[in-house]
């Protein structure tokens, strides 16, 4: 149960919900966007956040897009995680969504909420960041259509009043050889020591990880020394990890030593499979 009492709106355009939010902005009631929920009620019982009014952006058709558009895949941003595992329309991003959490979770969080979480994982980017998608970002500017690479650095960047509306990657990027894995310590459904996701396209390995560092990142220096073949296997991977962008983690989940092994081994696996796989 909320520790306090809110508004709910239900918007059923784009338009509308930008100026829902604005005059509620304008009237003090601190409004937030919601889509899954889950994160909100979660801080909002842990008096982390706290809102007067929520814009649910559910019934907004863009935001439940899932198909092919002018070689194109369109993802809506309040899809669940579950609906994006079901489908087989972007298997990348599909597999990678039935790693988060447990079902019960996944059939609450929307793409979009765990792309805009303050939780540090956000595992649902990292396809995203591999194959260069478009966000399509909505505020009272309008319409935006931005490189991930560009709003999401770290985190995903949004100004007040902005919400993420789709998910737009290019369709070739089915066709290519991926890999995904969560590594834990213990529970099934525990929180990741990495997660990893790796895709070979025709000139290179690209790698993007959860859980290693304070954020999900993709290292274009990593992925240099990754595709160096002049060198072994172990060297490749060893020189990589000395690229790591942010410092490692250390918690009660895993040593910062640990973490870096779990990556290594984690690396060799998704290496030896993309090199080996008939594209």
């Amino acid at each position: 149960m909320m520790p306090f009492d809110f508004e709910g709106y239900f918007p059923y355009s784009i338009l509308e919900a930008v100026q829902l939010f604005d005059r509620l902005y304008q009237e003090g009631k601190q409004p937030l966007y919601y889509s899954g929920g889950t994160e909100i009620l979660t801080l909002g019982r842990l008096n982390l956040i706290f809102t007067k009014a929520v814009i649910d952006l559910k019934g907004i058709p863009e935001c439940n897009t899932l198909t092919f558009q002018q070689n194109s895949i369109v993802v809506g941003a309040a899809l669940t995680l579950t609906q994006l595992a079901e489908s087989k329309i972007f298997p990348f991003l599909g597999e990678t969504a039935a790693k988060i959490a447990d079902r019960t979770s996944r059939n609450q969080i929307t793409l979009g909420g765990n792309l805009a979480s303050d939780i540090i994982f956000r595992e649902a980017v990292l396809p995203l960041l591999l194959t260069d998608s478009i966000l399509v970002i909505a505020g009272r500017d309008g319409i935006r259509h931005v490189p991930i690479h560009q709003i999401f650095i770290e985190k995903l960047h949004l100004n007040p009043g902005q919400f993420l509306v789709q998910i737009i990657t290019d369709a070739h990027y089915t066709k290519m050889p991926f890999y995904v894995v969560k590594k834990r310590k213990l529970e099934v459904v525990d929180y990741p020591l990495i997660t990893l996701a790796a895709l070979r396209t025709d000139t290179s390995i690209r790698v993007a990880i959860s859980g290693l560092c304070n954020f999900p990142f993709r290292s274009s220096a990593m992925e240099m020394e990754l595709n160096n073949k002049s060198a072994t296997l172990e060297d490749r991977i060893e020189r990589a990890v000395r690229c790591i962008p942010a410092p490692v983690l250390e918690d009660i989940r895993g040593s910062r030593e640990y973490r870096v092994f779990v990556l290594q081994n984690t690396l060799y696996d998704a290496l030896t499979y993309l090199e080996g796989v008939s594209a």
